[in-house]
């Protein structure tokens, strides 16, 4: 082994140790989290409320999603009507795979991640159909998964 030889592996050897010194101190002094399941009462109470517009205030709402192959649970026919002005809260999550959330002309854009629930929270000014598509291919049948909120 020559020198540039020793010179590389060393360099590549202190490279790895420094991004696992990274990791360790971002899992520990900072407390960076995987997510993980629900606990059960809040899963119990997502899944009560799962596909209907909830008012929380005054023009004020939540919406809990969870997105499937090949779809999103947000009520019978994959609307939502939200009054002009409104306030809403979106909380989403995927029960098989990873999904995407996305509502057209919005910032909303949000990963459906099993076992764990994204949040986003957006003023519908306009009225008129939002789409909502899936942005994560999730298999065969993903061109299907769409939705709209319906601003009134």
């Amino acid at each position: 082994m020559d020198l540039f030889e020793k010179r590389a592996f060393a360099m590549a050897l202190s490279l790895l140790l420094v991004f696992l010194g990274l990791i360790v101190y971002a899992a520990k002094g900072l407390q960076t989290d995987l997510p993980t399941c629900l606990p059960p009462e809040t899963a119990r109470q997502f899944r009560k409320d799962v596909g209907s517009v909830v008012e929380i205030g005054p023009n004020r709402y939540q919406v809990n999603v969870v997105a499937f192959m090949w779809g999103f649970n947000m009520g019978t026919v994959n609307e939502l009507r939200v009054p002009r002005g409104a306030v809403v809260d979106f909380y989403v999550t995927s029960r098989d795979v990873m999904h995407g959330y996305h509502i057209e002309r919005t910032p909303v854009n949000l990963m459906a991640i099993p076992g764990a629930v994204t949040y986003a929270r957006h003023k519908f000014d306009e009225p008129g159909e939002y789409m909502i598509i899936c942005h994560e291919y999730c298999g065969l049948g993903h061109q299907n998964m769409a939705g709209k909120i319906i601003v009134e």
